[in-house]
């Protein structure tokens, strides 16, 4: 059986050990989540795209999610993006370079439409 140690030594022992050990827990600077791409949602809730309007710097990633409880499309007029259809808890994403308006609609129901103002 080992000698049995005193506090003090334990102590002394737990403290090397910690000193020792690699950290568990990792800090990312604030300048590496600054890094990180603007990501906005647009819910898709009730046959309508909300919000209808939204300006954002390029850049951007725009993710519509489906809340609704039958499919959607998310299409460009201008062909600059379309989607699958997305089912209730679908994700679609595009990614705005470029300033500029664009406007979209739900190709299953045209008379959701919404806009994407994309500006420095």
């Amino acid at each position: 059986m080992p000698p049995i140690q005193s506090d003090s030594a334990l102590t002394r022992r737990a403290a090397l050990l910690a000193a020792l050990m690699p950290p568990l827990f990792i800090h990312i600077p604030a300048a590496a989540e600054d890094a990180a791409p603007n990501v906005t949602v647009i819910r898709i809730e009730n046959f309508s795209f909300t919000p209808a309007g939204l300006t954002v710097p390029p850049g951007t990633t725009v993710t519509w999610q489906n809340n609704d409880d039958i499919p959607h499309t998310v299409v460009s007029p201008q062909k600059v993006f379309r989607s699958k259809p997305l089912d209730t808890g679908d994700r679609f994403s595009f990614t705005f370079a470029e300033p500029g308006v664009y406007s979209y609609f739900c190709g299953l129901h045209p008379h959701m439409v919404g806009t994407v103002t994309v500006a420095r």
